[in-house]
Formats: C-alpha cells, structure tokens, sequence
C-alpha cells in the first residue's frame, strides 16, 4: 500500500530530526513525506533542506495552523497514494507503524481511517491514545490517556483517530472532504471522525502500529482551552445528530455548564478565562456551523441502532 506521509510543522526545529529520523527506518517507506511548514521563524526550513533532502517541503506564506497546514499537504499527496498519514512533527513512529497502519486497512475494508495507538514519548508503556471517543454528553476525548497500556483499550473500532497520527484512505477523504480549517487545531479530527462516521466510513485501531508523542509540545497548553471551549460547540451544532440530542440534551447541557462553572471557579488562570472565551466564541459562530450540519447530515447512511454504539457513555 502506498501511504503519503504529511507533517504540519511550526518553529519545530527541535523536533524535527526525531520524527523525521524514525520515517527513514520504516519497515514499509513512506511513497513521501511532505512537511508544511506553518511559515517558521526557527531553523525548520534549512533543517530539512540540508539534513533530509528526501522530504518535501511545503513552505506556506503563513499560519494555516494544523488543520490548514495538513489539507495542504494531503492537497499535495501524490495521486499515486491510496492513503494519507497525518503526523505530528513532535513524535517518534515505531520502525513497524506505517507497514501495520497499511495492514490493518488492508484487513478492514470498511474501515475509511486507522488509528495508531499513540503513547507518551517520555512514559513509554503509557497511552496518549488508544483512538478516540465521544461521549453521550458532548464531549471528545483519547481513550486510555496516562493509562499503561497493557490491552485494556485494544479493540477491533472505535470513534475516530486522534491526528497526532492518522491514517485515512484517500477515497473517503476524496467522498466526504479534508479537515475543517475553520477548527484550527483541536478537534478537527473529532469532526472529520464523525462526518466519516455518519457517511458509513469505519476506524479500525491498529493496536501495533505504534507512535511516541510528546504531547502539546509544539502547541496547545493554556491556548489549546480555547479551541476546546469553542469547538466542542462546534462539534455539538454541526455533527451531532437530532436523536443524539433528543435522547442525551440534558446531560449534553449540564456538561457544557460544567465546564464553565469550572471555569469561572478557576477564573485568574489564564486557561479558564481562555475556555470561557472559547464557549463564548462556539456560541457566536452557531449560524455558520448550522449551516454546515446540512450537509453533513444529509451525507448520512448510518442506522440509529448503529450510531448508538458509537458513543460512550
């Protein structure tokens, strides 16, 4: 299988030659690895001119953040690739993980996309992600975070595949669409994991194919509440379904009062100022998201029975 490998980068330097070392040792290469860069004032750039003249680089004028840089590198993939590899640019990929990414969707014909199974690059038999879930009340999250990974959250499918390393089938990408720039860089996963979900496009875990990840290294932290407070809004409006809603709303609101109850009991950190700005902000943009829900439900196949087993309590 051919597996095009894109990597958003903004002022990693320092991570670079990790993450791009580990694509050189990979039992199956890569067709290519294709790094945009997010307009670096670092050393990125000439970092990978001058050590790995193999990679491709994509120089964007400016910040697309993660989602803008990824569909401009899988807009570049070479159309010889049947799949493309998003992977963060703090990250260590196993020697195996793209052969047993590329197994596991062999294995799993109606599967659209494959997690990885994602662990902490410091704590090495510890999850980051076993994939991803999304809970009756609304919210997203990586199964079995700062668990050790003993097999626990091994399975067959689950929700989505966390971006920090996901692969996705270039056919699904092609019949539902790229990442929604408008989420910036958190939860665009979320909502491509859903718009493949609703559309009949399964994820497999593959449970081998491992990478190591640093976590919120080159981004995210006190910003990243921010997007969350926002895009789990977003999320709420334009992916969930009106039987999700009618059945959980309750618990779906109570969640969101949660959050921000939290939020102002913690208001002189700068997070919690960061999440309610982000809730206001999901608020403010429900028009444009509403607008998107049409035809994201109307792509829909998926049966209520089955919709059902996807979430988490």
């Amino acid at each position: 299988m051919l597996i095009s490998v894109v990597i958003p980068n903004w002022n990693g330097a320092h991570h670079l030659p990790t993450c791009l070392g580990a694509l050189r040792r990979q039992t199956l290469p890569p067709l290519e690895v294709i790094l945009v860069d997010n307009a670096s004032t670092d050393d990125s750039r000439r970092l990978v001119r001058a050590h790995f003249p193999e990679v491709r680089l994509l120089a964007l004028p400016e910040n697309r953040r993660f989602a803008g840089a990824c569909n401009a590198g899988i807009r570049a993939a070479s159309q010889a690739a049947e799949a493309i590899a998003l992977l963060n640019n703090d990250t260590e990929a196993d020697p195996r993980w793209l052969e047993n990414a590329a197994r596991c969707l062999r294995e799993h014909p109606d599967a659209g996309a494959v997690a990885s199974k994602v662990r902490l690059f410091d704590r090495r038999e510890y999850l980051h992600s076993a994939g991803d879930f999304y809970s009756v009340r609304g919210v997203p999250g990586n199964r079995g975070v700062w668990q050790r990974d003993d097999g626990r959250f091994d399975a067959e499918y689950v929700f989505g595949a966390c971006g920090a390393a996901a692969i996705y089938r270039r056919t699904m990408l092609e019949a539902i669409g790229l990442l929604d720039e408008r989420f910036e860089f958190s939860c665009e996963d979320v909502d491509l994991a859903w718009r493949a979900q609703l559309a009949g496009y399964r994820c497999a875990l593959a449970h081998d194919a491992i990478v190591y990840h640093k976590v919120s290294a080159t981004g995210g932290g006190v910003l990243n509440s921010f997007y969350d407070g926002r895009n789990f809004i977003w999320l709420l409006a334009k992916d969930v379904p009106a039987e999700v809603w009618r059945a959980y709303w309750p618990a779906i609101l109570r969640e969101q009062w949660r959050i921000a109850w939290d939020a102002l009991r913690a208001w002189r950190g700068q997070a919690a100022r960061n999440r309610l700005k982000g809730q206001l902000a999901g608020l403010l943009g429900l028009p444009r998201m509403l607008r998107a829900r049409r035809e994201v439900q109307r792509r829909r196949t998926i049966s209520s029975e089955a919709l059902r087993a996807l979430l988490d309590p």
